[in-house]
């Protein structure tokens, strides 16, 4: 896997973008997602996703024991979903609090949405 840093994704800028389905993306918007997709195209980013996304906010003490990882390692997974701009988080004492960004998702929602598609065998 590559170490790369991701970028930290500004949430207007994926708002910029109108549904794949409508038209397709030039190489900046896509830019600007890609990093949000690929944060979450890991199994254990995406369950760790899940699993903040299920609650208000969720302490990494709650996180941590789900899975048969080590914590450095769980923190690595969340430091890129924050990276990425889907999460967001707070210390609290020795502990971290993370919540979800709600926008950063209905903005990946839009940008999925295929009811905006043209029908087939219509003229564009």
């Amino acid at each position: 896997m590559s170490k790369q840093e991701l970028p930290v994704v500004g949430l207007n800028a994926v708002a910029c973008c109108s549904p794949i389905a409508v038209r397709p993306m030039n190489p900046e918007q896509a830019a600007v997602v890609a990093p949000m997709f690929k944060a979450l195209g890991d199994p254990v980013r995406l369950r760790l996703m899940s699993m903040i996304a299920s609650v208000p906010e969720m302490c990494v003490c709650d996180l941590t024991p789900a899975f048969d990882l080590s914590g450095p390692t769980i923190s690595h997974h969340l430091k890129v979903l924050r990276e990425a701009g889907l999460v967001d988080s707070e210390r609290r004492g020795t502990w971290v609090w993370y919540r979800v960004k709600p926008e950063a998702f209905r903005q990946l929602g839009a940008l999925l949405e295929i009811s905006a598609a043209p029908a087939a065998g219509s003229a564009e």
